[in-house]
């Protein structure tokens, strides 16, 4: 059975790969795209973004023991993706720390952390809609580690191989 140190370093891993692929659907995008939609009824792509931020808010309240959701208006495609670092970095910085989990690490990743996934591939996909793709890589081979969240640290390293 897995120690709480084990399921709190995968947490940290997990979120270390939330930052390298989200950074990678962050970083470049084109002009305009934070507004680009694809329906009457779909989220932009800066909607998709603050709710993530709101996501990681969520998240950080959860590890304290508190179950609070607060939406955040929506800001720039900019600031949302500092938020979006932001986010990971005080979500990160308190697994790494001695304090207790207000909740399972089990129900952080299944609820905010697998929500932030979904929404990362949404932008990815989205990217691809509005003509600006992100570029392929194989994620297995990416250089990635526990507590390395923030924008400096998700650039690519290996493409393809």
């Amino acid at each position: 059975m897995a120690t709480d140190d084990s399921k709190r370093d995968l947490l940290r891993h997990t979120l270390a790969t939330l930052a390298y692929r989200g950074g990678k659907v962050l970083r470049g995008a084109p002009e305009g795209f934070a507004g680009f939609r694809i329906g009457d009824s779909s989220r932009t792509p800066g909607e998709i973004l603050a709710h993530i931020g709101d996501l990681f808010d969520w998240a950080l309240c959860l590890v304290r023991g508190e179950h609070v959701w607060r939406e955040t208006p929506l800001g720039t495609w900019e600031e949302g993706t500092s938020r979006f670092f932001a986010g990971l970095s005080r979500l990160d910085a308190y697994l790494a720390s001695d304090a207790s989990l207000g909740f399972s690490p089990e129900q952080l990743f299944q609820g905010p952390i697998a929500d932030a996934f979904t929404h990362v591939g949404q932008l990815a996909m989205l990217r691809r809609l509005a003509g600006s793709p992100v570029r392929g890589e194989n994620y297995f081979k990416a250089d990635i580690a526990a507590g390395r969240v923030g924008p400096e640290q998700s650039a690519p390293r290996r493409e393809f191989d």
